[in-house]
């Protein structure tokens, strides 16, 4: 079982790149390009990656330290990067690093949330002054998720996932799992059973109760790990996907439910408590303020 961390005030130089989940997530149609049209609704958590940028006055981009399956041409920090300064015509570098405490296939958006904390970092320290529009915009061939952690507000999604608008939720807390497989996402979204026509809904539908993710049975039949996770959480009022997985998690009224929860699961099943969170730590950061993330 994985130790939680205390909460503690990171080291002030970091940059964090919070995880996110899709707490609903219907697919509508599929367009004539392959991509399909979403409705989702993403929270972050205070799980985050930090990063951390030293500018560089060659312009050379470069990872300084290893990610594992992630060869430096293809991780997505330095594509934002090299994005950031083809956009702005910016002739500065940085030296990127990385600690991973998200799950890469998890469903928790790691890989997108750095790549967004890359371009608002540096746009900020190269002094770039891309508004947070521009910033989106850039943002979206790197993923379609990326826009969401650049803008940093809880959001109603729709569209490939990039037609945000921002909304207030509760913010519980989250017992999340991480089954011990890699789900990939391409699979999911091409496998023929992948329910391709729901209805669309209003966000007062998923106020109302309506959690669907249409991944959900796919996943559950292809990713074995993900559906016994699944059937451990019934213990805890049910567990839920985030994206196409492989994470799963409850959700908890207070901290001390979710620890309970946690101190309960088996040995060598992975998992951690975070609570939910309508504000980005990253526009925290940004702004110049405090932050406390796990």
């Amino acid at each position: 079982m994985t130790l939680m961390p205390k909460m503690e005030s990171v080291d002030a130089s970091a940059w964090p790149a919070p995880a996110k989940l899709n707490l609903l997530l219907r697919i509508i149609g599929r367009r004539a390009d392959g991509y399909h049209e979403l409705q989702t609704v993403f929270q972050f958590i205070d799980r985050c990656d930090r990063l951390w940028f030293d500018v560089r006055a060659d312009g050379l981009v470069r990872r300084v330290n290893e990610v594992a399956g992630v060869a430096e041409a293809n991780d997505l920090t330095v594509r934002a990067a090299l994005a950031l300064q083809q956009a702005t015509g910016c002739t500065l570098g940085a030296n990127i690093r990385c600690e991973k405490n998200l799950p890469m296939g998890g469903g928790l958006g790691g890989g997108s949330s750095d790549a967004a904390t890359t371009l608002v970092a540096l746009n900020q320290l190269w002094n770039t002054a891309l508004n947070e529009d521009e910033l989106a915009t850039l943002a979206l061939p790197l993923g379609a998720d990326v826009p969401v952690f650049v803008r940093g507000h809880a959001a109603w999604a729709e569209g490939v996932g990039e037609k945000l608008t921002p909304v207030v939720l509760p913010e519980p807390w989250f017992l999340v799992l991480i089954p011990p497989c890699h789900v990939s996402t391409g699979a999911v979204f091409t496998h023929s059973q992948l329910t391709r026509n729901s209805n669309p809904i209003k966000l007062a539908d998923f106020l109302r109760g309506d959690i669907t993710n249409d991944c959900l049975s796919v996943v559950r039949h292809e990713y074995p790990p993900v559906e016994t996770a699944l059937h451990w959480l019934e213990h805890w009022g049910g567990g839920r996907l985030t994206g196409t997985g492989a994470c799963v998690f409850a959700v908890f009224d207070d901290r001390k439910l979710a620890l309970d929860a946690y101190q309960q699961l088996p040995a060598n099943w992975q998992g951690f408590v975070a609570k939910g969170l309508n504000h980005s730590p990253l526009l925290t950061k940004r702004n110049g303020e405090p932050i406390r993330v796990n």
